[in-house]
């Protein structure tokens, strides 16, 4: 409770705010590339859960240069790549939530979701009581996935 009550809305952009600070367990980035960087979802669906966002404001996919596309997909497969060496999932939902009616929390810069999956891996508190259960701490979870990245 005290970790949802001390991350409030925040004014602006949470990745622009994001990439403006200094990277560590405060604004969650795991990575950065040239163009696009990789961050921790603050409200994972599981551990592990991954966003890749480009550095540039775009709202749509098509709106990125090919460069900063190109960066997108490379950083996706990097990301599952230590997501397999630190949690051994078994499978990845990966994906994008372009525009409000498809359901994008921030629908005004386009990320890429990137979610290790396990075989049971939703259980009765997720489907019934509309609830997310996670093994470990955000901080934790930084701290693993930054380190893979760094190996």
């Amino acid at each position: 409770m005290e970790y949802i009550e001390n991350h409030g809305k925040e004014g602006g952009c949470i990745f622009c705010n994001a990439l403006n600070g200094s990277d560590g367990p405060e604004n969650l980035i795991v990575h950065r590339g040239h163009q696009a960087f990789v961050i921790l979802n603050r409200y994972p669906y599981t551990s592990g859960h991954l966003m890749v966002v480009p550095f540039p404001h775009k709202a749509t996919i098509e709106e990125l240069d090919p460069a900063v596309r190109a960066e997108l997909m490379e950083l996706t497969s990097l990301s599952m790549s230590v997501l397999r060496t630190v949690y051994h999932p078994q499978a990845f939902n990966l994906g994008a939530n372009i525009g409000e009616a498809a359901g994008a929390g921030v629908k005004e810069h386009v990320h890429l979701h990137i979610v290790p999956r396990w075989i049971g891996d939703t259980n009765f508190m997720s489907s019934l009581g509309d609830t997310r259960v996670l093994p470990e701490l955000l901080q934790d979870t930084y701290q693993r996935i930054r380190t893979g990245f760094d190996q």
